[in-house]
């Protein structure tokens, strides 16, 4: 007969990361959502957020039509300073949309959260950025051929490498580049220049020294999560490719 599976704040426990966790990490903290019509803002407002006050960030939500949500935790004097900072970065973009403080949130409340425990827990230690506090920069466009083109441009005109992309509905698209800070500003203008030429530039965003909280909450791309598999094609298929190739060769 097997046993239940443990928990993620049991697993984590066994790893003899610190003092004992507690059952439900954000038991009695506030809660603080800001909301934005455009995913690099948020990431921004988020940075402001987490720099103006001692707050966790726990994740984004993407509700759809463009319109995204940071939401943190923390005592309620830093919720509400965070939110301030956040909704002040947000109306400086022009993508402002609603902000919200909870000083006492119900345990229940969490599953409309974008909220883990095990997320929580990991936030709390500190988990070292892979980038080593390179700058983070995003840009987002309206339409996927203006992401790519801009994306192609970045890559080429400076020091930088791709590490995430989103989307948020409404046709917004969002790439998210790191580098060091005059590179990622360099990359950025070229993206521009790219998207403005093939579709429509939405918003940009350089985030100079993210913090850790921030850089873990970023898309990822999925080579960086796991090794790419062989494509394994039936036999058919297999020497019908070769022949295509050999055929080019041949002609060219």
């Amino acid at each position: 007969m097997f046993g239940a599976a443990p928990t993620a704040t049991q697993s984590l426990t066994q790893l003899n990361v610190g003092a004992k966790l507690p059952s439900h990490p954000y038991r009695s903290l506030a809660l603080g959502l800001v909301a934005t019509q455009s995913f690099p803002a948020l990431v921004g407002t988020a940075d402001m957020m987490l720099k103006s006050a001692g707050v966790h960030l726990v994740g984004y939500e993407k509700t759809g039509g463009g319109y995204c949500t940071a939401v943190v935790r923390g005592d309620i004097a830093s919720v509400r300073l965070a939110v301030q900072a956040g909704v002040d970065t947000a109306q400086t973009f022009g993508q402002y949309v609603s902000s919200l403080v909870l000083p006492r949130p119900l345990e229940n409340l969490e599953q409309v959260l974008p909220i883990s425990p095990s997320m929580a827990v990991l936030a709390r230690l500190g988990t070292p950025d892979p980038d080593g506090g390179q700058a983070v920069g995003l840009l987002e466009t309206r339409g996927f051929p203006a992401l790519v083109g801009a994306a192609d441009a970045m890559l080429k005109a400076a020091d930088v490498h791709l590490v995430g992309y989103d989307q948020i509905g409404a046709g917004l698209c969002t790439v998210i580049l790191r580098g060091r800070v005059a590179d990622v500003t360099i990359a950025i203008d070229a993206g521009m220049d790219a998207a403005s030429r093939i579709g429509e530039l939405h918003a940009i965003m350089v985030v100079p020294r993210p913090l850790e909280d921030l850089v873990h909450t970023l898309p990822q791309a999925a080579d960086r999560l796991q090794e790419l598999q062989p494509l394994n094609l039936p036999l058919a298929m297999t020497q019908r490719v070769g022949e295509l190739v050999e055929v080019t060769v041949r002609e060219g």
